[in-house]
């Protein structure tokens, strides 16, 4: 079964000038530096209006001090005994001291055990160090993965149950990036399975649909009277994919692997949308009779062109299919040649922002090779570095959705993830963080 060591990459940053880099580098240093204190988030993060946003939990790598922890251990790999490694212990200790009080109910990679878990080993590094911490986050995740797990029929299910924030997709790609054993090879199995069950089509509908009335979002249920089958990377079928291409680097692991993969990437590729802004993907598609037509998504890492791109990228790869790839880049080569307003993603974090879209960029371009992608790449870190504002609390503000700004520090929406981006810009450290959101 294919896995996946955390030393096993090389990697060339796009930024290559000395003194650029040098710029770029500092700017991650600089913000994430303002986070160094643990105090100092728990204030923020009490003081901050949640916009919507789920509250700050400690033990969250999403919205929590577990992904500070995440991003201080990247920086330590970049500039290593300059002393972030103990920054990041400081902040993987809180995170752990707080379940005491705030036990972990959820096995999700974003809110949940498989977060935690995926931030302690990144933390060790495949070394002797938070062996303990790490063996009984795994025992108390794999006691709660059933041994089997029931067929999809026509019922569909909520978005929650198979995505990459708090699904199974999200747990089997922590199980990904582990080393073999016994007991992560039986319950990564059997959420390939599940995930494999899951691109099946039931009767000329997806079996990973969702009903209307188990669709959690309220302003997407608004808008959509019946069923939809997502597309997002974060909340939709282009998770699993992702992750089933992962999976299959050294040959399909499941029975019906490679027609999954097959049966998916098709199915999400079909999808594009023409339009003015250079083709695109949507957010999701309404089933049914008289369901409105797709219309295209936000460039965005978790709804929209690039996240799909990624997906199909991989799905190419696994697959050895030239048509998948040469569609993954002609999706980000479009969403590259867009003016910028027409991207619609005017916050600089990564969920829905300009760090998500550069990360995705970074991996085509050092995978692929284009070189109009890579100085597309650097188009992007350059509009990162306008939206620096060394006076402002943290360095960089979220843009909300009514246009106001405000600081943001979980690693999904604020500055972490912005940092991180920078980093795998403008190091040469592996970003093997990016495994977190389906990119590697």
């Amino acid at each position: 079964m294919a896995t996946t060591a955390w030393k096993a990459a090389t990697w060339r940053p796009v930024v290559r000038d000395a003194q650029s880099a040098a710029t770029v580098r500092d700017t991650a240093v600089d913000v994430l530096s303002r986070l160094r204190d643990p105090d100092i988030v728990e204030d923020t993060a009490r003081t901050t209006p949640p916009h919507g946003r789920p509250r700050w939990t400690s033990h969250s790598t999403a919205q929590g001090t577990c992904g500070l922890a995440l991003a201080f251990g990247h920086l330590d790999r970049c500039l290593p005994g300059e002393g972030w490694d103990s920054v990041a212990h400081h902040h993987l200790a809180r995170a752990v001291a707080t379940t005491a009080r705030e036990p972990v109910a959820g096995l999700g990679l974003f809110a949940g055990l498989a977060g935690m878990a995926f931030t302690t080993a990144y933390l060790a590094n495949d070394g002797e160090r938070y062996r303990t911490l790490l063996g009984d986050i795994d025992d108390n995740l794999y006691a709660r993965i059933p041994p089997r797990l029931p067929t999809l029929g026509r019922q569909g299910l909520a978005f929650g149950a198979f995505d990459l924030v708090s699904g199974w997709t999200g747990v089997a790609a922590y199980l990904h990036s582990r080393p073999p054993g016994p007991s992560r090879d039986r319950a990564l199995s059997t959420l390939l399975g599940r995930l494999v069950d899951l691109c099946r089509d039931v009767g000329g509908i997806p079996a990973w649909h969702t009903p209307h009335a188990l669709i959690a979002d309220e302003g997407m249920r608004e808008r959509y009277p019946s069923a939809v089958a997502n597309c997002g990377l974060a909340h939709g079928i282009t998770g699993p994919l992702a992750l089933l291409s992962l999976a299959h680097a050294d040959g399909p692991a499941v029975a019906g692997h490679t027609e999954a993969i097959r049966r998916a990437a098709s199915w999400l590729a079909a999808q594009h949308v023409d339009t003015a802004r250079g083709g695109a993907y949507p957010a999701v598609v309404a089933l049914g009779e008289g369901a409105p037509a797709p219309s295209s998504a936000r460039d965005a890492w978790c709804y929209g062109s690039p996240g799909v791109a990624r997906a199909l990228w991989l799905a190419g790869t696994a697959l050895d299919d030239p048509g998948l790839t040469d569609a993954a880049t002609a999706a980000l080569r479009a969403v590259l040649g867009r003016p910028v307003p027409w991207r619609r993603i005017d916050s600089p974090g990564f969920c829905h922002g300009v760090a998500g879209l550069l990360q995705v960029t970074l991996r085509f371009a050092a995978e692929s090779g284009d070189e109009e992608i890579g100085a597309g790449a650097r188009r992007l870190v350059g509009q990162l570095l306008g939206a620096y504002r060394p006076r402002s609390r943290f360095g960089y503000r979220s843009i909300e959705s009514d246009g106001t700004r405000e600081d943001r520090i979980g690693l999904l929406e604020g500055v972490p993830g912005i940092a991180l981006a920078l980093l795998a810009a403008a190091t040469p450290e592996p970003p093997a963080w990016d495994r977190l959101f389906l990119l590697s």
